[in-house]
C-alpha cells in the first residue's frame, strides 16, 4: 500500500482526526492524548501506530515517556493532493 493509502486509512477514523486535532499545538505525551478517549491502552496504541505507519505522526521516546507530533510535510502532501482533485473537478464544469 502507498503512503497515501495508507494516509488516507489513516484519516478515515473520527478518533484518529481527533488525534492529529490534539497535536496541532504541538507535542503531547501518549498519556496526555490518551486522556480525551475513552479506549483502552491497546486501541490508542493500535491508532498511534496507523498513524505513524501513514507518517502522519512523529514519535519520539524520553526516558519511559513517548511524545508525539504531527509530520506537518505529510498533511500538506495530503491537502495539496486534496485540492489539487478538487481544483481538476472544478475546471471540467
Amino acid at each position: 500500500m502507498n503512503a497515501s493509502n495508507n494516509a488516507f486509512k489513516a484519516i478515515a477514523d473520527p478518533a484518529r482526526r481527533e488525534i492529529l486535532r490534539l497535536l496541532r499545538p504541538g507535542e503531547m505525551t501518549a498519556g496526555e492524548l490518551a486522556a480525551h478517549f475513552d479506549m483502552s491502552k491497546p486501541t490508542m496504541s493500535h491508532h498511534f501506530a496507523v498513524l505513524a505507519d501513514a507518517d502522519l505522526i512523529t514519535r519520539r521516546r524520553e526516558g519511559q515517556t513517548i511524545w508525539y507530533g504531527l509530520n506537518t510535510t505529510v498533511l500538506q502532501d495530503v491537502l495539496s493532493w486534496v485540492m489539487d482533485l478538487t481544483d481538476a473537478k472544478g475546471s471540467k464544469k
